[in-house]
């Protein structure tokens, strides 16, 4: 993948496409967390094959796993460093790592040293140091509540209940219960603040945890969003796991049908999915395209006029940069809410998009938690490039642009490899109107 700039591809028509997506790195870097803490070894099938799951193979190895990997099929025997060792965790731009990994730190009998990329240095975490604190875990921060930081191993952790604010990222409380079932007594979290987002990511860990054997319940806050967890202390043994396809990463896709009224089946979507299909797909659906099933898989079809509306994405946040690239090209206004905490992601998610967009003559206005985006017509001048603020998504947002705007280059393109390393090489595809 050329990593400097890239000429994401005009669409001259509708777009035919069938295609298999990576697997999600959600459900991967849990199952992985969850293969560590169990009883016995593991595999896990289907695995992304992407930086972010290599970061969380790198971390969980350095405290002590023993991992083998057979490209998307990998197993992993259970294991602790060294009592009295140093490990050194890099998390790269890893939310899941740097959020899910210290808790798991805690229980071995090591010191292990958390750092990463400088814009990971600014990601929220200190609700989380705060909750282990109270939990009984010695950590080393320098006050700062960000990376770097030092997990001071006991070999236990007392557990028990724990308030914080997890407005920031639901992965705040899923660091948490991913490894409750080993503390001492189980953790009871309370949330207080503004509402959490991303709640299915919350749903898709109490999931996997029931499913590995815990003991998992939450309590319902207003309007049924639940706003307190628990998890009772027990055995854990994932066994053999396959890793669905990532949905999130299939946004792009699902776009350029409604922006080029094409059709485009992805293979494999899960009837009964751990990731929030329905609501990725109520959205898509507003917009204009029309949804069904066959034997090949889900197939969205667009008819190529694109409908703006009014959308909540508080709980699908990953959607929102490629579908305001869907909303610029719509035939009305859109406003998407809650999504103010994407710009604590790898960049500013609500600025980012607001200034590539209006450098092209379009018009997006950013709040503090949402972003209201008027259609106008848009051009890529002579020379000009579409920043991609080394985040996976800037990349998918500005190649579903350039099928409507002829001349957008994408910069460091090779971000993507975040996620979806053969992202261009796919997109190539489709627009090509070969079948990946």
């Amino acid at each position: 993948m050329n990593s400097g700039r890239w000429r994401a591809p005009t669409a001259h028509g509708p777009v035919r496409a069938t295609l298999r997506l990576p697997g999600s790195k959600s459900i991967t870097n849990r199952a992985l967390v969850l293969a560590a803490l169990s009883d016995s070894p593991s595999v896990l099938r289907g695995v992304l094959q992407a930086r972010d799951a290599s970061l969380a193979i790198g971390a969980l190895r350095a405290l002590g796993c023993t991992i083998d990997a057979d490209g998307t099929e990998v197993r992993v025997t259970p294991g602790t460093p060294a009592p009295g060792s140093t490990a050194r965790v890099d998390v790269g731009n890893s939310g899941t790592v740097m959020r899910f990994l210290p808790a798991v730190a805690a229980l071995t009998q090591a010191d292990a040293a958390f750092d990463g990329d400088p814009r990971a240095r600014e990601r929220p975490v200190g609700a989380l140091l705060t909750a282990l604190r109270t939990l009984g875990v010695a950590i080393d921060d320098d006050g700062r509540g960000a990376l770097p930081f030092t997990i001071r191993g006991a070999g236990s952790v007392p557990g028990g209940p724990v308030t914080l604010d997890a407005s920031g990222s639901s992965q705040l409380v899923s660091g948490l219960l991913l490894a409750a079932p080993r503390f001492t007594a189980g953790v009871a979290v309370q949330h207080e603040g503004p509402p959490v987002p991303s709640l299915p990511h919350i749903e898709m860990t109490m999931r996997m945890l029931r499913g590995a054997g815990a003991t998992v319940q939450a309590g319902p806050a207003g309007s049924g969003r639940p706003d307190s967890w628990r998890v009772t202390p027990g055995p854990l043994r994932l066994g053999d796991f396959t890793v669905e396809p990532d949905l999130s990463n299939a946004g792009p896709f699902l776009a350029a049908a409604l922006v080029t009224g094409g059709s485009v089946t992805i293979r494999d979507w899960p009837e009964a999915s751990l990731q929030p299909a329905d609501a990725i797909l109520d959205v898509i659906t507003r917009m204009g395209g029309s949804v069904s099933r066959g034997p090949d898989g889900l197939t969205v079809t667009g008819t190529g006029t694109i409908t703006g509306i009014e959308a909540d994405l508080r709980d699908i946040p990953e959607m929102c940069l490629p579908l305001t690239s869907v909303a610029a090209l719509a035939s009305g206004p859109s406003t998407f809410t809650g999504v103010g905490h994407t710009r604590a992601q790898e960049t500013d998610r609500l600025a980012a998009i607001t200034k590539e967009i209006n450098a092209l003559g379009g018009d997006v206005t950013e709040e503090p938690d949402s972003l209201t985006i008027r259609p106008r017509p848009l051009t890529a001048p002579p020379g000009h490039a579409f920043d991609s603020y080394d985040d996976h998504r800037m990349v998918m947002a500005g190649a579903v642009l350039g099928l409507g705007v002829p001349g957008i280059d994408v910069l460091n393109v090779a971000t993507v490899g975040k996620t979806f390393p053969d992202f261009t090489d796919r997109w190539a595809e489709l627009v090509g109107g070969e079948t990946p």
